[in-house]
């Protein structure tokens, strides 16, 4: 079976922590490359993970005829530059949400990868482990009767000034961040559009990045999600959906381990009683959603995440921005 030789650009945790040995371990994916403005750091986080080439420069890794696509884990404001010059390298792309710094920054990556014919995949790996599937299916099934509303959480604390995701001109803040899964596992669980986005939002005076975001979606059909992010709270995230008949909780949304099962809680009886316990085996969703990109790229399957689905999670975010208003919490 042909694999996908993927170059990576940058060092970033995320890609050598997480992505890579999930890449690594997935069917159809190779990782051939690793670039660096820094050929030392480079070649750093190449040797223990067995990768073979390391370039010194973006430029290299794009002109490096051994590599047919990339995987885009650089800081938010480098994601358009480089993905577009990807594109125009004749490069498929795995890109790290957010797309962009704002939906129009995000729609010239669209257009630059759709002029070049390549492949644009947005990098939500959530979606791509099987608990997802089982939620999927339970919906379908009509277990929850009609969907009737989405609740989500995602924060952690970071105070660290020199990280870069609370550095404001690098598209930093809990919204962009994390807020962004909350939105999306909102939209693509009901399947639409929100007609109307409300919002309240606390700013790092300092950072001048949000550090607490809530936000109220209003969906066709009277349904709403809403979610609350921050980066200055302790670890959590869930996703709580209430339908007619029951509801269901997962756990564990966003960031399931691979070794470990996440668990579904499914109930129909009230606060009273217990949930039914659903558990979904162990899967490395970073593998999964290479399987995926390569799928898209190979076989030419559905895309999993496509670019227009970043741009459309970015307005969201523009809108929520705009609804808190310049009155946005500073203390």
């Amino acid at each position: 079976m042909r694999k996908l030789r993927i170059g990576v650009l940058s060092t970033a945790r995320i890609a050598v922590e997480k992505v890579i040995p999930g890449l690594q371990g997935s069917e159809r994916c190779e990782v051939v490359a690793i670039a660096s403005r820094d050929l030392d750091r480079a070649r750093a986080a190449a040797q223990p993970l067995g990768i073979g080439t390391v370039h010194g420069s973006y430029e290299d890794l794009l002109a490096d005829t051994g590599v047919d696509a990339v995987y885009n884990p650089l800081p938010n404001h480098l994601h358009a530059p480089l993905t577009v010059a990807a594109a125009e390298a004749g490069k498929h792309v795995l890109c790290e949400k957010p797309l962009a710094l704002d939906a129009d920054e995000a729609r010239t990556m669209v257009d630059a990868c759709e002029r070049a014919g390549v492949v644009f995949v947005e990098a939500f790996m959530y979606r791509s482990h099987p608990q997802w599937s089982r939620v999927r299916e339970l919906l379908d099934e009509g277990r929850l009767g009609e969907l009737r509303w989405v609740q989500s959480a995602f924060s952690y604390d970071n105070p660290d000034p020199a990280n870069i995701r609370n550095v404001a001109a690098y598209g930093g803040g809990g919204l962009m961040d994390i807020g962004c899964y909350c939105i999306d596992v909102s939209r693509w669980l009901l399947a639409d559009e929100p007609e109307r986005v409300e919002g309240a939002i606390r700013t790092d005076p300092e950072f001048g990045t949000d550090v607490l975001a809530t936000g109220l979606l209003a969906f066709p059909g009277d349904r709403h999600a809403s979610f609350t992010c921050s980066t200055r709270s302790a670890n959590d995230q869930w996703v709580h959906l209430v339908g007619s008949e029951a509801t269901l909780t997962v756990e564990l949304p966003f960031n399931a381990r691979p070794d470990a099962p996440t668990r579904l809680l499914v109930s129909d009886t009230g606060p009273h009683e217990p949930p039914q316990v659903l558990e979904v085996p162990p899967a490395d969703q970073y593998g999964l959603q290479g399987d995926a990109f390569a799928a898209a790229v190979l076989d030419g399957a559905p895309v999993p995440t496509s670019g227009a689905n970043g741009v459309a999670n970015l307005r969201v975010i523009a809108a929520l921005r705009a609804a808190a208003g310049p009155s946005a919490d500073r203390r």
